[in-house]
């Protein structure tokens, strides 16, 4: 089979009124978010009323980047240091990382074989921890049953944050993702569904909350220059008893976001169809699942997972080898070393170890993959067509035909 040739890292190059508004802003020489003429509105604030805006929130604040945005919204939500979080134990660093900088001790909770939060286990967790506060990472852009987790976090009288870095524009029965608890946290990292190099987006209808996470940010007594802030008398008491920990986002990140967020939704479809090309490919392929996507969820395709459960390590190694020699990057979530942005639960020594049964087996065979929007449909329906040729040899038991194949696999169409 023909080698795959494009890459998994590219995105799509900035357009020419993104380009422009950064130029603009580069030679206004206003970088910092608080450097405005008196009445006038700085980008990072003129975001922020933009995206509170499409996530439908009272309240928004631009930061440094996601994983700043969880940590700061877990201190603003009052955690003390080392009180328990309940998080998701499948999820990526910066999650675990940020409860740990705000001075937590994150409690993993089990996962599903369809990568979301085991809601049995958290509640079973929520009892006998006696958390005050659910970290739920929508890992890789995965929604749990998001009424009954609600109902869960209720009954159990837990706080919610939800960390939407792959789930920003994603719904469950039509309420956006961030919405469901006491914050919402979005990442614009370059490989999210907004790019911006860096930076963070966090959301909220609660005004005292929003106003420490505000002053956390530091903004000093710069606050009533925000886009989308509660009002001044909230600041009041919390401008005094809330320290500065800098972690602002500035006007030339948001200014390159704010034409991407205006075709966010366009850019959504476009996932899907490169998703369900994917998925079409891959779904036929005996010994391959595919997480199950509810009927409820209306989720962004920015990357695909599958599980191959029958494979050992050996021939899930092999698998990826196969599939990196023709062209196609995956990643093994099995594997016993954290490579790039992957890691698992096994490898945060800074966190307690905890007996995570399901989880380990579901990560034993969990390959993910990006699917950036410089892919067309037909390198969608190529690369599945590589995965499944190399799972069908594997699977086979065709551990040394699979590496055979590998190796001269560019030689012939």
């Amino acid at each position: 089979m023909k080698p795959f040739t494009g890459s998994f890292t590219q995105q799509e190059a900035l357009d020419g009124e993104a380009i422009a508004a950064a130029t603009a802003v580069l030679q206004s020489g206003r970088l910092h978010r608080y450097n405005t003429d008196p009445g006038e509105l700085s980008k990072a604030s003129e975001l922020e009323q933009a995206y509170a805006a499409y996530q439908g929130a009272r309240y928004c604040l631009a930061c440094a980047s996601g994983g700043y945005a969880l940590a700061i919204a877990l201190r603003a939500a009052g955690l003390k240091p080392g009180e328990a979080v309940l998080t998701n134990a499948f999820t990526l660093a910066p999650v675990p990382g940020a409860i740990a900088a705000a001075g937590g001790r994150p409690v993993l909770v089990e996962i599903t074989q369809d990568l979301v939060l085991d809601l049995d286990d958290l509640a079973r967790k929520a009892q006998a921890s006696e958390a005050r506060f659910l970290l739920l990472s929508n890992m890789r852009g995965h929604l749990a049953d998001m009424e009954r987790l609600a109902e869960i976090v209720r009954e159990a009288g837990l706080t919610l944050i939800e960390d939407c870095a792959h789930t920003m524009g994603a719904a469950w029965n039509g309420r956006k993702s961030g919405s469901f608890g006491l914050a919402g946290c979005f990442s614009t990292q370059t490989y999210k569904h907004l790019n911006s190099g860096e930076g963070g987006l966090l959301t909220s209808d609660d005004a005292e909350f929003m106003a420490r996470a505000i002053i956390l940010s530091g903004s000093y007594m710069l606050y009533e220059r925000h886009g989308a802030a509660p009002a001044r008398d909230v600041f009041e008491r919390i401008r005094l008893e809330t320290p500065n920990m800098s972690g602002r986002m500035d006007n030339l990140r948001a200014a390159i976001l704010l034409p991407q967020l205006a075709r966010l939704e366009g850019n959504i479809r476009r996932w899907n169809e490169r998703y369900r090309a994917l998925e079409e490919g891959l779904a036929g392929v005996e010994g391959l699942v595919l997480p199950h996507r509810p009927a409820g969820e209306s989720y962004v395709g920015s990357s695909i997972q599958f599980r191959l459960p029958g494979l050992g390590p050996h021939g899930c190694e092999a698998f990826v080898a196969a599939c990196r020699a023709l062209g196609v990057e995956l990643k093994w979530f099995g594997a016993p070393e954290p490579q790039a942005f992957t890691s698992t639960h096994r490898s945060w020594t800074y966190v307690d170890p905890q007996h995570l049964p399901e989880t380990d087996r579901v990560l034993a065979g969990l390959f993910d993959m990006r699917l950036p929007l410089t892919f067309s449909l037909d390198d969608c329906r190529h690369i599945a067509a590589i995965i499944a040729l190399c799972a069908r040899r594997v699977l086979a038991g065709d551990v040394a035909e699979a590496a055979q194949g590998a190796a001269t696999a560019g030689h012939a169409d």
